[in-house]
């Protein structure tokens, strides 16, 4: 849900009637900016990643328009950039620490590991705070930007208890912490000097997505017991070799189990996710307040399928196309260096399946985008109704931008990006 946590801010400030909510942006166009980016994105090995990043944001929310007028996003690539060299000046010592850390003797090094992921998941919270902080401030409607305050360390330790919490019971803690941290984080922002708030109910959302997490977990964890259980391992200290031990305890019982269990996983997932998430957004969207300016949404679980629908279609027409070519690539590229030996050919060949494989990975990162992305975007923006628009014309402008710091963080971490 990381890529509308702006719209959390952004939507809810206007709106009147679900028809004072609408998007604009042409899908062909937005392929052609994603489209270019990929090309770029690969002859830079990545580094064009921050101008791709801010266009695509300039494009969802400039053909965002609420009540005829229609929003801005001003962040700049460069303060993309600056932010992650920041970040990464911070990262490098802190992974240097660890990796020394590892090497200690005694107690300490023996849990490196252990603190390394718990500092890392702390940094990682903080980060997020802190990236939706930056992204807020760059947000502007009517000429009053958006802006947040609270302490980002607070809500990164909050964050980690709660997903402590949610590991611990299954998932049953999810609607719980997700209303907590969205009142945490909507109780600090504002637009112009409208203050924000959360009223989505944990309970309700619990209520909600009960029957759905009973049929993708329990199944889950009955099959992961069950295929403990199949196998006996009482045999393993009596055989005499390892294939002795696979013959008699019962592996090959396990494997179906496990099987069986990864294949459910796999269903549930496709099945259960899309109506997981539109129930989320109707709920999260639903809760959004500033002011007197309330949101209420209209999002259908139809509508969600049909964007996971299109696409997994581009993706399996992208598959099939991306096999073709691989494969007449490799034919072409054995007869152009049928008559190389040695290292120059093998460093051909690593070469040219890198660039493989980075041509395939943007692929599917391109249709992603183009399809989900902005799919879900387009759904959730033209779902909103929202009542009282009025009490936007007493806002005055109030906040500063924010720096960029905590976006390079959450970069460089692979956590919150959008």
């Amino acid at each position: 849900m990381s890529h509308f946590d702006a719209t959390a801010a952004a939507a809810p400030a206007g709106g009147v009637a679900p028809a004072a909510v609408r998007f604009l942006g042409a899908p062909r166009v937005f392929w052609r900016l994603l489209a270019h980016g990929a090309v770029l994105l690969m002859f830079t090995l990545g580094i064009y990643r921050f101008w791709l990043t801010t266009d695509i944001r300039r494009f969802l929310w400039s053909n965002t328009e609420l009540a005829g007028e229609s929003f801005e996003y001003a962040g700049t690539a460069r303060e993309l950039l600056l932010g992650f060299l920041i970040a990464i000046t911070i990262l490098v010592p802190l992974y240097t620490a660890f990796f020394f850390l590892a090497f200690s003797a005694g107690a300490i090094g023996e849990m490196a590991g252990s603190i390394a992921f718990v500092v890392l998941t702390l940094l990682g919270h903080y980060a997020v705070y802190r990236a939706r902080r930056y992204r807020l401030s760059r947000t502007i409607y009517r000429g009053v930007r958006f802006h947040q305050t609270g302490s980002a360390w607070r809500y990164a330790i909050c964050a980690l208890l709660w997903w402590t919490l949610i590991l611990l019971t299954l998932g049953l803690a999810y609607p719980f912490a997700q209303s907590r941290l969205e009142r945490f984080k909507m109780r600090n922002t504002f637009f112009g000097n409208l203050p924000g708030r959360f009223e989505g109910s944990g309970l309700n959302l619990l209520a909600r997505g009960l029957l759905l997490w009973f049929l993708a977990i329990v199944p889950f964890v009955v099959g992961v017991v069950a295929t403990l259980m199949a196998v006996d391992w009482s045999t393993l200290a009596a055989a005499d070799d390892i294939m002795s031990w696979l013959e008699t305890s019962g592996l090959g019982g396990a494997v179906v189990y496990a099987g069986l269990t990864c294949l459910w996983l796999l269903l549930s997932f496709t099945i259960l996710y899309p109506i997981f998430q539109a129930m989320l957004l109707r709920w999260w969207t639903s809760g959004l307040r500033f002011g007197d300016v309330a949101v209420a949404s209209r999002l259908r679980t139809g509508q969600v399928f049909g964007v996971y629908a299109r696409f997994l279609g581009y993706a399996l027409l992208f598959t099939l196309v991306a096999v073709v070519i691989v494969i007449a690539g490799a034919l072409v590229l054995s007869l152009l260096t049928a008559g190389i030996d040695g290292i120059p050919k093998e460093i051909v060949n690593t070469v040219a399946l890198l660039a493989a494989y980075l041509a395939i990975a943007l692929g599917y990162s391109t249709i992603y985008q183009a399809t989900v992305r902005l799919g879900l975007w387009r759904c959730v923006v033209e779902s909103l109704d929202i009542s009282n628009l009025a009490a936007l014309e007493q806002v005055s402008a109030a906040g500063e931008p924010a720096s960029p710091v905590g976006e390079g963080l959450a970069d460089a971490l692979s956590v919150g990006g959008g």
